[in-house]
């Protein structure tokens, strides 16, 4: 991988995955969005590389969506992907600062 790509968050993020043997937790605040892939920087099949990839499109985008909703299904995921031995890491953020 050369590309930009590669030195942004999803390219460490799925490189770090398969060196610990880990599964990725977005906690990108666009990226949970059903059918909103441009502009949320969302990873394509190839670019996740078989690393699994969670709380990624899966609110439809008219629906009101909390922070306490995510951060209690983010809880229960990470428990999850716990129990099956693997390490979770949980990537997103922005690039915009004010």
């Amino acid at each position: 991988m050369q590309d930009q790509q590669q030195y942004g968050k999803t390219g460490i993020s799925i490189e770090l995955a398969k060196k610990i043997d880990g599964e990725i937790i977005s906690a990108d605040s666009m990226q949970i969005y059903k059918e909103l892939n441009i502009g949320s920087a969302k990873p394509t099949k190839e670019e996740m590389a078989g690393v699994p990839h969670h709380m990624m499109d899966f609110v439809e985008p008219d629906r009101r969506y909390s922070v306490a909703e995510y951060k209690k299904q983010a809880i229960e995921k990470i428990k999850d992907v716990i129990s099956r031995n693997k390490m979770p890491i949980v990537v997103g953020g922005t690039r915009t600062l004010y």
